[in-house]
């Protein structure tokens, strides 16, 4: 069974989640605060953690940050009432896959939840190579002159989408729909700040990915 963890200092809204979550056939446990999270990620296997950010003890983004040293490809979704695009972008520079906005609909919760582990699951096996930047999708490892890159989850995403429809123009609608795996509505600036990461991470590489003025991105490997 899949196993998530709540962690939330507002007793109402980690019962709420719960109820949704237990009712869509997860296995449940619950935190208080980051300090509790990160105990109890030392001891147990989780899918998914869901994660708030101002907690007492440890806020989120330093639970985020103890957790990925354990588990590191561990999805993580983000709760906050800070919306912020300072917090986003620190949050997802972390290696967490979403960040929701509180106050926030259970159910859309619950779709981001089940997309996120649709995309973990997925078992890849082959090997795509281009110049310096090569991706082991079995391993979920990208290289670029034979020295790991170490991309968020949602880069990795971003990078693997845009390699498999290589030399197709992507509009910003495709990718944040089939990226994200939901219908976006938040800002769409969300993509450019993970182009920009993404394209920062690569280095050289980066150059593969192209900007389509008024329309979106392309992986081109003639570029």
């Amino acid at each position: 069974m899949t196993k998530l963890l709540i962690v939330d200092d507002e007793v109402k809204i980690r019962e709420m989640i719960a109820k949704y979550a237990i009712h869509e056939g997860f296995d449940i446990d619950m935190a208080s605060d980051g300090l509790e999270a990160v105990e109890m990620c030392e001891k147990n296997h989780y899918d998914l953690i869901v994660m708030d950010i101002m907690m007492p003890n440890l806020d989120g983004f330093s639970a985020v940050k103890d957790i990925k040293k354990m588990h590191e490809n561990i999805p993580v979704i983000m709760l906050s009432a800070l919306g912020e695009e300072y917090d986003k972008v620190h949050g997802f520079d972390l290696g967490i896959d979403d960040y929701v906005v509180k106050p926030f609909s259970s159910k859309e919760l619950m779709m981001r939840i089940h997309a996120i582990l649709k995309r973990s699951n997925i078992n890849q096996s082959n090997v795509f190579t281009i110049g310096d930047l090569s991706i082991d999708y079995s391993a979920r490892v990208v290289t670029v002159k034979n020295e790991r890159v170490q991309l968020s989850p949602k880069e990795y995403e971003l990078l693997t989408y845009l390699v498999k429809n290589n030399g197709i123009a992507l509009t910003r609608e495709q990718l944040l729909q089939n990226v994200w795996g939901y219908d976006f509505f938040g800002d769409d600036r969300t993509l450019d700040t993970h182009i920009k990461l993404l394209r920062k991470n690569l280095g050289d590489c980066a150059k593969y990915i192209v900007t389509l003025r008024g329309v979106g991105y392309r992986f081109d490997q003639e570029a």
